[in-house]
């Protein structure tokens, strides 16, 4: 998707009198040659997908190594029982996030949104909020293209991989989708979804990608909880009013920039981080006797 910046997409809104999801909606008709019925099918079906995704979670599944499955489930239970601090929307966040990042990890399907180690953060934020809001299909599609619009401008100034920038590269480009979605849902501008890009993505620069044993599990799945908190907060930040100093384009920048300074041990490698304590170590030689058998702690 040729988005080459925030700039870019508010811009055409301000010449072109269109919303920010309809800017990408048109670019990605130009760009891939299709019909506006054609795109919104293929967005419904993303929808569908991570609907589907959340509604096959049990719980009851972990991953080979044993070091993942169960969080989700165990979440929701304690938001039952009425205990969690956050209670109400953001409880459910947090269970959605832990749950999806879980599926990745037990191989089920998901969405990468916009990698399958950062799949649990987009949905997180916004399935829950069906419950709460009565939210149209075509709303939910809107905030979709608004997260995807978003996605591809990161992609293209910075990165969105892991092993190209880091973890802020991962999670903090799904929060940065996740808070521009929401605060487009909540009827926001093109200028307050820019500074909730920006807020989101400052919040977790520097973020490095430690997987234990090599593994998108430890601590992936619990990273897609905090940027889906963290997109919420900036979402009610800027809709709110409250402003990024630094433009959301020089942010990205800046975040491309800390992710090739990164050095390589906290780029996907297992070779820094908590990969690399006693601990992520003992795992990894776990692993590397017995593969064949899941961890057990």
């Amino acid at each position: 998707m040729a988005l080459d910046s925030m700039k870019e997409i508010f811009d055409r809104m301000e010449q072109e009198g269109k919303p920010f999801w309809e800017i990408v909606l048109e670019t990605d008709m130009d760009e891939r040659q299709v019909t506006r019925n054609q795109s919104m099918a293929k967005m419904l079906i993303t929808w569908q997908a991570m609907s589907d995704a959340a509604d096959s979670y049990t719980g009851q599944r972990r991953s080979v190594s044993g070091l993942v499955g169960g969080d989700g489930m165990k979440m929701r239970q304690y938001c039952l029982r009425g205990e969690a601090m956050s209670g109400g929307y953001i409880s459910e966040v947090i269970a959605e996030a832990l749950s999806m990042a879980e599926s990745n990890a037990c191989m089920c399907r998901i969405v990468a949104a916009p990698t399958a180690g950062a799949c649990g953060v987009l949905p997180a934020v916004l399935l829950p909020l069906c419950k709460y809001e009565e939210l149209s299909q075509h709303q939910l599609l809107e905030a979709l293209y608004v997260a995807s619009g978003i996605g591809a401008v990161i992609a293209y100034r910075a990165c969105i991989a892991g092993a190209s920038g880091g973890c802020q590269a991962e999670i903090g480009t799904a929060s940065a989708m996740a808070a521009g979605a929401l605060v487009a849902l909540r009827g926001g501008t093109g200028e307050q979804i820019g500074h909730a890009v920006a807020m989101a993505l400052k919040n977790l620069m520097g973020l490095i990608c430690d997987p234990v044993a090599g593994l998108v599990e430890v601590p992936c799945v619990k990273r897609n909880v905090i940027g889906a908190v963290n997109a919420v907060s900036v979402a009610d930040m800027a809709m709110a009013g409250i402003t990024s100093r630094i433009p959301v384009d020089e942010v990205i920048d800046a975040m491309g920039e800390v992710g090739r300074r990164m050095p390589v041990e906290f780029r996907e490698t297992a070779l820094g981080g908590l990969a690399v304590t006693p601990t992520g170590t003992a795992i990894q030689e776990h692993m590397r006797k017995s593969p064949e058998v899941a961890y057990d702690s």
